[in-house]
């Protein structure tokens, strides 16, 4: 298919963008060839027209399916480029978390900048033994599969670790070693490969540096070879170093620090053994505060100290030696401070008694002058003489820097060469790995020589890398029989020509320098005339004449020549090398002697140290002549000789690589930046990788992975059996054109995109299968629910309707009925309104007429009364407005006349003054006379008439004045009266208001009493309410309290219970821990022991053949007395409390000193026993002595005889006395204590009645020995009499020699007699003992009511209390009287134990004496004497054809019992002919025969053979599970046979009578029982190791790998790194391969007779195993999480279940173990979007921890388009809704986790004496009994 096919509408493609490098887009329509513009929608929704490139109509880069974004190996991409590459990383990086991705064979790790918890030794583990392709990318697998190939190739490896200075390169390093420790271990003791780790610290002390980049950044190359022998374990490794930055000892930059050692130095300086070296702060020092940032964030440069200080004594440098590095550090730092002077321009001096300058001459041992002269001046040597010419100050300067420079350099040689003796072996060295920790390529703005050498090594190493990347692509092809074509890689030979061939840079650069007259300039030109424009690589910078390019193959570095000649040369003076050489410090010389012998090409250089060869500890001495030529080699020229010996070390090693990338320069956790992360994937290879596996076929699957993937592309036809040739057909009708894959042996190979192009056609598919299958289901759904809903119409149809008409009819008659009733009732209604409307009408109208005729009267009245009022007001108002207006026209005329006459008076008067006004008034003078004369006269008539009128008037006037007077005095009067009457009525109203006001304040006053009484009567009453309330409440209360009272007892119990219960719980886990740390020290003694017997068989085979005569001991009997003592020492400790089969904790470690113990323990046993004999030789002599005295005294027998028959009464009455007490006592406690004390279920109630149970049964034991005692006495006493009586008579008979028996008689009487002194002695020591107990108890009995009484008290106090404080007083009271009375009953139950323990002992040594004084003298009685007795001693009586279940063998046929029983015996023809556990009841019966002859060395021996006979043949045979399962279970059922025949009541319950008469009798073997159970804790877990190892390869396999349910899992493309790709399939495991294991186990189990609850212990840890195991494969395999694969897992553990149910083992516990991997598959299948869904996650996955549930989200991948990915703010809400849940950090779960076992006593109902020994066994020589 043309790859322009695929330019499809809504096709991704990637267009390059300038920030983000590349963008995402996609198309909007289908691209047609000869289309110049590319229509794209960005994914923030902006379209864009996209121009293609005219001259190369180049396409943008497609897009891969999103479903292989993400993958573990970016060679699985179907589209190999740039944006591909930088994309899955993204994604990997930011939205997985995860640093590692495999590019092929190359790791890509990305530094996140952030502590992650996945290097532990959990994480090891899991990737040990794995194949790289198995698990998720890391370090560890890298480092897994260097080791696996030296293994298996036996060739060597190396690790190549290359990036940019903070990309984690040295951690990288560190971590690969750290893998290589923890997995191989150490061949020796000497821990190797701690001392390995141990050099990290002090090499980044002197070799690390902080930078701008990064705080711990490596400022030199090394390379560490860490050798292994032929069992491939570490016993040394070497180190080379490169290119030491030494300038940095003298400048740092901005923001950069010196070497770590100088500041660690400084930190350290108030140290007491640093006083000498007078420090201060690093600040003070020339050379280190030159970058002004002396503290790095987080490190605390005094513990490194000491850390550097710990790895130098680990690595053997001594105290004195380190030390001398302080000094000479101090030295280079007081150096810096030295100042100079200038005298004038060619010379300088130094101050007189310079401070620095003295110092450092102290510290180095070197004479100040001469140290001073010598820095100011130098020699010039010529061919005739010789000068001392003083330098300036400049040069000074810089030869003061360049002295430091070398004397750290040296320093550093030094210190590796120790570091180099230290880890060297004397052991040969069968191989090695090699972990290079390299610069990367470096480019900055200023390149100078170092940048220059850098690059030149990463040339180099890219060309190797290239080489061997072409070289696996061809060996690939060849092995698959692909036709193979030359692939164009980019080869940069022509650059390393450049650098390193004749006439290159190196040479005319050593050239220059050889030149007296050299500069940088001289040597910038003829680089210009050599190779400017004869080079292609080789360029001119346009504005520079001092500079030069390079393009490398990452990219073009312009080098500045300045410097280039000066640290080639790398120039010390000689006179100040020779002035430290004659230093009286002895270690300052020898660090200059590598100039004499010129061992290292590097050791004047800044490079450090490299060998010439891979493993020299030592300097290699060279020729005399050579010394001055070796010594003239410039700095270049040794660098280039080191590179090609590096380059010749790993072209003769397999190589792998680690690429550190470094993902922004801010040092921000999980931030990815595009730009720094392109530079550095095109810098380390990484892109060269995928160019190369481009070019070719890079999608490689194998036949059946297509054919799984792919078969929903074919027809059912086209499927053949064959599936190689079904491939075949259906790739040549997909893809047409043959070009574009190619059919290898096993693998189909495709061209880039193919695979792409192959899941369009499978995603096309199966999205119109599901559209079609869609389309059927929701028709299929539709039609049912339409059919349904149909259905269920008509039939509410029908019942509606029928309700409806129902609903008519009955509506009909109701309506008919409401009729008829509203008729009524309306007319009922109208005719009652009607009646009301009337009455109320007539009343109505009656009040209002009556009301309208009232104010019809009122009105009228008013009416009249207002007309005469208005008839007088309106009289009196017209005569007074009458009389007023007469008034005022008078007087207006009177006015008006007055001015008329004024104004005519004034003409007059002016008329009168003018003649002619006279003479005009004189004209008509007369008639106006007359006519005023008739005025005059009517206007007297006028007068008189009006003086008439006016005299009238005034009659009328006076009479009606005079009437008007009347009138008035009259209303004066009445006025007066008036006011009087006024005055009365306002007094009256004033009365009466106030009166008023009375009454209102009366009736206020009344009210305000009323309403006081009535409150006061409320408040009365409810007062009374309240009281009656609070009445009712106090009795409440009362009741409450009293219940309250009840309850909090009731409480109290209850809570005593279950803090006894909680208590109980607690201590059965601090029981299952101190049990599984006491299994795990059981563990470790067995491995130190296989150990330590493994190193005596290699120090007896070293030792010389033995001396003839020599008798060689056997084995096994060394093997016994080993036992024997270790089981005596146990026995004799009496001070240990009595040990069941439940371990104690252990609080001495075992380790190799425990057998230095055991023998001075036997060594002191041994004395102990010589102590012993010496006494007991000591005794007979007395007893002897006494005997003798006792011949001459008279035998007065029978009273001593009474006396002690006396002394027995008086102990048997105290004995019934002392039991008398002791049930007084039990009763007193059950009557009189506290209750809560003597509750029956109270613990110390059980304690006490415990102990006084125990002492009521030893007090029987003691009353039945001394019955027996008593019955012996008066046997021998019987016994005795008739001998003396018949004696006595036949005395003058018999001959001389019955006077002998006689005599010999008298000697046993005597020995009799003094025996029943030393029982009554003993016996009054048991009645003075019983007293003291009895006293003891009197006086626990009387503080047990003492505290009674204070109980009682406190009780009392308690109850005036408030109720919290009264149940918190009682709690902590109760507590502490509890704990008390444990820790008082616990001290006197020990000191009870071991009491019992020493009178048991005492009686078994006193029963043992009497039993040899019996024999004694019945050996001295005659045959004829023994006959003649009446009665015998008491002994037991036997039927002799009754079997009693004992086995008799001799003592000289126990090895061959143990050797046909134990070593020799098959466990299948025992498990399959014999019945179970027969051999431990074999063992059993032997030891009751030694027990029945009270034969303690017997039983001793027997025990001890049998239990290293058991260890010796797992030991042997240990890998195989039938062996290991048949021992555990005969030694569990040994060991219950001893607890149920030990006569102990506990083991006693289940036995028969005739069980119960074959018990022990004479020997208490609880210590025996206690080294069996160890035993068997030892070979259960042998038992466990053995299952892991056969589980182990199944189980990953079965689980998660193989599809138990077909067609479910599709296989995503997979990369290089394919599963199974270091060794090959060794067959493919399934659930049925597991199913069928457990099975033979649970057959083998249930064979040999196991215990049930024992198989069920192994059943559960077999399960934990599993899940464990598939659980942590998960967490480490991103290919595994899918929804998919947690449906396959879900479906294995159903099947795991059901065999669980089948077997009856559900109540094992296995089911819950798988708890983590079920919740884990259910997190793979849930939904994983809302909220709601991660709550419901939280809530699920309970057993899984936080860490745990993350990386399962962040590894989910779907498998197919229709899946979806957890998002990034998902898997954070997951976080924070965990947060608070309180987990483990760790991720992985513990696979060797083992489960601490108990073993339950199981009583075996089988009757011994019914056992048969079948001939088989060939045990013919014992016999039953």
């Amino acid at each position: 298919m043309a790859a322009s096919e695929l330019y499809t509408k809504f096709a991704r493609v990637w267009i390059p963008d300038p920030e983000e490098v590349w963008k995402s887009a996609e198309l909007l329509k289908d691209y047609k060839p000869g289309d110049k513009v590319l229509l794209l929608r960005l994914e923030e929704g902006k379209d864009l027209e996209y121009r293609l490139d005219p001259k190369t109509k180049e396409l943008p880069h497609l897009r891969n399916p999103d479903i292989l974004v993400g993958e573990n190996d970016l060679t699985a991409l179907s589209y190999l480029h740039e944006p591909a590459v930088l994309h899955n990383l993204r994604v990997r990086f930011i939205d997985s978390k995860l640093i590692y991705t495999y590019c092929g064979i190359v790791l890509v790790a990305i530094n996140p900048y952030e502590q992650l918890p996945i290097y532990g030794e959990d994480i090891i583990n899991a990737y040990s033994g794995q194949n790289m392709g198995d698990m998720d990318p890391h370090i560890f697998a890298v480092a897994e599969e260097a080791y696996k190939q030296m293994a298996r190739d036996e060739r060597n490896q190396s690790i190549i670790v290359s990036g940019e200075s903070g990309a984690g390169k040295t951690v990288s390093a560190k971590y690969a070693m750290r893998y290589f420790a923890t997995v191989s271990g150490s061949a020796s003791e000497a821990n190797v490969e701690e001392k390995v780790l141990a050099s990290n610290p002090i090499m980044e002390s002197i070799g690390n540096a902080k930078t701008t980049r990064n705080d711990n950044s490596s400022r030199f190359g090394k390379y560490i070879e860490i050798g292994f022998d032929k069992r491939y374990r570490i016993i040394g490794a070497n180190m080379r170093t490169y290119l030491l930055e030494k300038s940095r000892v003298v400048f740092q930059a901005e923001e950069e620090r010196n070497y770590h050692i100088f500041y660690q130095l400084c930190a350290s300086a108030k140290l007491p053994e640093f006083k000498m070296l007078r420090l201060g702060n690093a600040n003070s020092f020339h050379y280190t505060k030159q970058g002004g940032s002396p503290v790095i964030e987080g490190v605390d440069d005094t513990k490194e100290m000491a850390h550097t200080r710990q790895a130098c004594t680990l690595l053997g440098i001594s105290e004195s030696y380190q030390m001398g590095i302080f000094r000479i550090l101090a030295g280079i730092l007081h150096l810096g401070n030295v100042a100079f002077t200038s005298r004038d321009s060619d010379s300088c001096t130094i101050p007189p008694k310079h401070e620095p300058l003295s110092i450092f001459s102290d510290l180095m041992g070197v004479d100040y002058e001469e140290m001073c002269h010598w820095l100011c001046h130098r020699k010039l040597a010529t061919a005739t003489e010789t000068y001392i010419k003083p330098i300036s100050k400049l040069q000074a300067t810089n030869a003061r820097d360049a002295l430091a420079k070398h004397i750290y350099a040296k320093l550093f040689s030094w210190i590796v060469d120790h570091v180099n003796q230290a880890l060297h072996s004397a052991v040969k060295q069968h191989s090695f790995i090699g972990v290079l920790d390299i610069y990367g390529f470096e480019t900055f703005e200023i390149n100078s020589f170092e940048q220059f050498c850098i690059n030149y090594a990463n040339e180099k190493l890219q060309q190797q890398f290239n080489m061997h990347v072409f070289k696996l692509e061809q060996e690939e092809y060849m092995k698959e029989q692909i036709p193979w074509t030359l692939i164009d890689f980019y080869d940069n030979q022509p650059c390393i020509n450049l650098i390193e061939s004749k006439l290159g840079i190196l040479d005319l650069l050593d050239e220059e320098c050889k030149m007296p007259k050299g500069t940088d300039d001289t040597w910038a030109q003829k680089l210009y005339n050599t190779h400017l424009n004869k080079c292609a690589l080789f360029e001119k910078p346009r504005l520079s004449n001092k500079a030069f390019i390079i393009q490398h193959f990452a990219d073009k570095v312009e080098y500045q020549c300045e410097g280039f000649l000066e640290k080639n040369k790398d120039t010390v003076f000689e006179e100040q090398i020779k002035v430290l050489k004659s230093s009286k410090f002895k270690m300052l010389p020898e660090l200059f002697q590598d100039d004499e012998k010129a061992i290292s090409p590097t050791s004047a250089t800044s490079s450090g140290r490299t060998p010439l060869t891979r493993t020299p500890a030592k300097p290699t001495k060279g020729r005399p002549g050579q010394t001055a030529k070796e010594h003239k080699k410039t700095v270049g020229h040794q660098f280039r000789n080191s590179l090609h010996l590096l380059m010749e070390t790993l072209n003769a090693t397999t190589p792998h690589y680690v690429r550190c990338i470094k993902p922004n320069d801010f040092k921000f956790p999980f931030t990815f930046d595009e730009k720094r992360a392109v530079q550095q994937l095109r810098a380390c290879g990484v892109l060269e990788t995928i160019r190369i596996s481009a070019a070719g076929f890079p999608s490689r699957w194998t036949y059946q992975e297509f054919f799984s993937r792919y078969r929903v592309l074919m027809k059912q036809k086209d499927v053949l059996s064959d599936r190689k040739q079904t491939c075949k057909n259906v790739l040549e009708k997909l893809i047409l054109d043959k070009d574009k894959y190619q059919f290898g042996k096993t693998k189909i190979f495709f061209r880039a995109g193919q695979v792409a192009y192959l899941e369009k056609l499978r995603a096309d598919k199966l999205r119109a299968a599901c559209i079609r299958i869609q389309k059927t289901i929701r028709g299929w759904l539709l039609r049912k629910k339409y059919l349904r809903m149909r259905k269920a119409a008509i039939t509410v149809q029908r019942h509606v309707r029928g309700y409806q008409a129902r609903c008519y009819a009955k509506f009909l008659r109701r309506t008919k009925a409401a009729t008829i009733i509203q008729k009524y009732w309306r007319m009922y209604i109208v005719r009652r309104r009607y009646k009301i409307r009337r009455s109320a009408t007539i009343v109505l109208q009656s009040y209002l007429r009556g009301y309208l005729a009232r104010n019809r009267y009122r009105k009228m009245l008013h009416e009249h009364k207002a007309v005469i009022i208005q008839k007088w007001v309106r009289g009196w108002l017209a005569r007074t407005h009458y009389r007023r207006s007469m008034q005022a026209i008078i007087y207006l005329q009177c006015c008006f006349r007055r001015m008329m006459a004024k104004r005519e008076l004034k003409k007059l008067k002016i008329e009168a003054r003018s003649v002619e006004r006279y003479k005009k008034l004189h004209i008509g003078m007369e008639n106006k006379i007359m006519q005023l004369q008739r005025k005059v006269d009517e206007q007297n008539k006028d007068y008189k008439c009006l003086m008439e009128k006016l005299t009238n008037l005034e009659g009328i006037y006076t009479s009606e004045t005079e009437k008007l007077r009347s009138d008035l005095e009259r209303l004066q009067l009445s006025e007066e009266e008036a006011k009087i009457a006024t005055g009365r009525v306002l007094s009256l109203q004033e009365e009466i208001a106030k009166l008023r006001k009375d009454l209102e304040q009366t009736q206020s006053e009344k009210k305000s009493i009323e309403e006081r009484a009535d409150r006061y009567k409320q408040e009365t009453e409810q007062l009374v309410s309240s009281l009656k309330e609070e009445n009712t409440l106090l009795k409440q209360e009362k009741e409450t309290l009293n219940h309250l009272i009840v309850e909090q007892a009731k409480e109290m119990t209850e809570t005593m219970e279950k803090k006894l219960v909680e208590e109980t719980k607690q201590l059965e886990l601090d029981l299952n821990d101190e049990r599984l740390r006491y299994q795990n020290l059981l563990n470790e003694f067995s491995r130190l022991e296989e150990r330590y017997d493994d190193l005596k068989e290699e120090m007896t085979l070293m030792v010389n053949v033995p001396k003839p005569g020599h008798k060689r001991t056997d084995s096994t009997h060394s093997s016994n007395e080993s036992e024997y003592t270790f089981s005596s020492e146990i026995a004799e400790t009496e001070d240990m409390p009595l040990r069941t089969e439940e371990p104690s904790e252990k609080k001495v470690p075992l380790d190799m000193s425990l057998f230095l113990k055991l023998q001075k323990r036997v060594t002191e046993l041994e004395q102990e026993k010589q102590v012993m004999q010496d006494e007991l030789d000591r005794k007979e002599e007395q007893v002897l002595r006494s005997k003798a005295k006792e011949e001459e005294r008279p035998q007065i027998r029978g009273a001593e005889l009474e006396y002690e028959s006396l002394k027995r009464q008086e102990l048997e009455s105290e004995n019934k006395k002392l039991k008398n007490e002791l049930n007084e006592l039990r009763k007193a406690l059950s009557e009189k204590s506290a209750p809560e004390v003597t509750a029956p279920g109270a613990p110390a109630y059980r304690v006490l009645m415990e102990q006084l149970t125990s002492v009521s049964e030893e007090l029987d034991v003691r009353k039945e020995e001394v019955l027996i005692l008593r019955s012996q006495l008066v046997s021998q006493k019987e016994a005795i009499q008739p001998k003396n009586t018949m004696t006595d008579s036949t005395i003058l008979l018999e001959d001389v020699q019955k006077m002998k028996d006689k005599g010999e008689i008298a000697q046993a009487y005597i020995g009799l007699k003094e025996t029943n002194r030393l029982l009554e002695s003993q016996l009054q020591s048991q009645k003075r003992s019983h007293e003291n107990e009895a006293e003891a108890l009197r006086g626990e009995i009387q503080s047990l009511k003492e505290e009674n009484n204070r109980q009682q008290q406190l009780l009392a106090q308690n109850l005036q209390l408030p109720p919290e404080a009264r149940i918190e007083a009682s709690l902590q009271h109760e507590i502490t009287r509890l704990t008390n009375e444990n820790l008082d009953l616990m001290e006197q139950l020990e000191k009870q134990d071991k009491t019992v323990r020493k009178l048991k002992k005492q009686l078994k040594v006193f029963a043992k004496k009497i039993g040899e004084l019996e024999v004694g003298q019945m050996e001295n009685i005659s045959p004829g004497q023994i006959i003649d007795e009446p009665i015998r001693p008491v002994s037991i009586p036997r039927k002799e054809k009754d079997f009693q279940g004992m086995l008799e063998y001799k003592k000289e046929d126990e090895q061959k019992l143990v050797k046909n029983l134990i070593l020799e015996l098959k466990p299948r023809g025992v498990a399959v002919n014999l019945i179970p556990g027969l051999p431990a009841y074999i063992l059993f019966m032997c030891v009751r025969h030694a027990d029945y002859l009270n034969d303690d060395q017997k039983v001793r021996s027997l025990l001890t053979s049998t239990i290293n006979s058991i260890k010796k043949v797992l030991k042997k045979r240990g890998d195989d599970f039938e062996t290991v399962s048949f021992w555990l279970s005969n030694t569990c059922r040994f060991l219950h046979c001893l607890k149920q025949y030990s006569g102990e009541e506990g083991f006693m319950k289940h036995n028969t009578s005739r069980q119960n008469e074959h018990c022990l009798t004479n020997f208490d073997l609880a210590e025996y029982r206690q080294v069996l159970s160890d035993l068997a804790i030892q070979i259960y877990q042998q038992l466990v190791r053995v299952l892991e190892n056969i589980l182990q390869p199944m189980i990953v396999s079965g689980m998660l790998e193989h599809e138990t349910i077909q067609g479910v899992s599709g296989v995503k493309p997979t990369g290089l790194r394919k599963r199974t790709s270091s060794i090959a399939d060794e067959g493919t495991y399934t659930l049925d391969s597991i199913l069928r294991q457990l099975n033979s186990f649970h057959s083998v189990l249930c064979q040999h007779g196991m215990d049930p609850e024992l198989i069920k212990q192994v059943v559960k840890q077999m399960f934990y195993i599993v899940g464990a195991v598939t659980l942590n494969n998960l967490l480490l395999r991103k290919d595994m999480c899918s929804w998919s694969k947690g449906m396959q897992i879900r479906y294995n553990v159903s099947q795991l279940e059901e065999w669980l149910r089948d077997k009856n083992l559900m109540n094992s516990g296995a089911k819950e173990t798988l708890e983590p991997l079920i919740q884990a598959a259910q997190l793979l299948q849930v939904k994983k979007k809302t909220d709601d869904d991660a709550e419901a996650i939280c809530s699920m996955c309970s057993a899984l921890t936080t860490a745990q549930i993350v990386k399962v989200l962040n590894l989910y991948t779907p498998v197919n388009e229709f899946e979806e990915r957890v998002s990034v703010s998902f898997i954070r809400t997951i976080q924070m809704r965990l947060r608070d849940r309180k987990d483990s950090p760790q991720l992985l779960m513990d696979a060797k986790h083992i489960f601490p076992v108990t073993f339950p006593f199981n009583p075996s109902s089988l009757a011994l004496e019914t056992i048969q020994i079948p001939a088989s066994l060939g045990l013919g020589f014992i016999s039953r009994v």
